[in-house]
């Protein structure tokens, strides 16, 4: 049997604070990720999606769990050093405005990564980033340009074109177009699939805007403080959504049709997350102070779509 793209097995992330305590950001998930396919994972700020794409990155060493890119580690003993994984995995990044050297033209964002991994004929290089740039629906005129002469929708463009002018595999989108126009948003998401239609791409996407989530995705993991709820296709997460965490983000999004939405039991924005949390069987949460969540099983309640449930403490 083949094995997956990527496979995420069992991984944990924990940070030490204060009291001798452990934050646990991520508690024990898993998936895969297959050649071609964007799978997507939601949830709201805090509940570890960003660390789970880090660890994944090796920009976040995991305290247990494996991440393996076609059956060899990517992580613990035997994974590559960060410049062979940078042509494995590679990212894209939330703000254009930020992700760009404000010193450096185009030229010299595309050319450094290439000539940190061996390419240092001009004409070789020349040609890369001409084609890439073409990709991304740039010109080669327009290399020679410095970040502060472009629009945030060309910026994104251009931080699409040097994630992948090493040609990786596997792209991680953090929020790629939350920070910019509504008006070019949809230029953005158009762009990002028609790349990954043409060079093969699998993409992970963090994300909380759940439009976008389903408009790109082919499968969804929904996170609530270090654990996966609920997981399947997007059709299945989107008009038959069971956790109820779930429920209440699908519930979120907002309706042109509808000036108000109940949004009972919401959490407050500004309350700091306890260090365990957990739905249990009536829907409602319960708090495992000092202590990580005692994970459940993901049940299997139709092809591909799993769910969580978690006993009353």
């Amino acid at each position: 049997m083949t094995a997956p793209l990527l496979q995420v097995d069992d991984l944990h992330v924990r940070f030490p604070i204060s009291g001798g305590r452990m934050l646990h950001a991520v508690n024990g998930i898993s998936f895969s990720l297959a050649k071609g396919e964007c799978l997507s994972i939601v949830g709201e700020s805090g509940c570890g999606k960003s660390t789970t794409a880090l660890s994944i990155l090796g920009l976040q060493e995991p305290t247990e769990g494996t991440i393996r890119h076609r059956g060899q580690p990517l992580t613990g003993v035997g994974a590559p050093g960060r410049m062979q994984r940078a042509k494995v995995v590679q990212m894209v990044f939330q703000d254009p405005y930020a992700s760009l050297n404000p010193r450096q033209s185009v030229r010299s964002s595309l050319a450094a990564p290439l000539r940190l991994h061996g390419i240092t004929a001009a004409s070789e290089i020349s040609d890369r980033i001409e084609a890439m740039l073409a990709n991304v629906g740039l010109t080669p005129e327009q290399a020679s340009r410095f970040p502060h002469e472009f629009s945030g929708g060309q910026r994104q463009r251009i931080g699409i074109a040097r994630a992948l002018i090493l040609e990786p595999e596997i792209v991680v989108l953090d929020e790629p177009v939350s920070a910019l126009d509504v008006s070019i948003r949809a230029q953005i998401i158009n762009l990002l699939l028609d790349l990954q239609d043409k060079l093969g791409l699998s993409y992970l996407m963090i994300s909380h805007d759940l439009s976008v989530v389903e408009h790109m995705s082919d499968r969804v993991l929904v996170m609530y403080f270090g654990q996966v709820v609920e997981e399947g296709g997007w059709k299945q997460i989107f008009e038959k959504p069971t956790h109820p965490y779930t429920r209440r983000l699908i519930a979120a999004i907002p309706d042109p049709n509808a000036a108000l939405k109940s949004q009972a039991s919401q959490r407050s924005s500004t309350e700091a997350p306890p260090l365990g949390y957990r739905f249990v069987s009536d829907g409602t949460v319960a708090s495992d102070v000092f202590s990580a969540p005692a994970p459940s099983e993901l049940i299997e309640i139709g092809k591909g779509h799993r769910v969580r449930y978690a006993a009353a403490a």
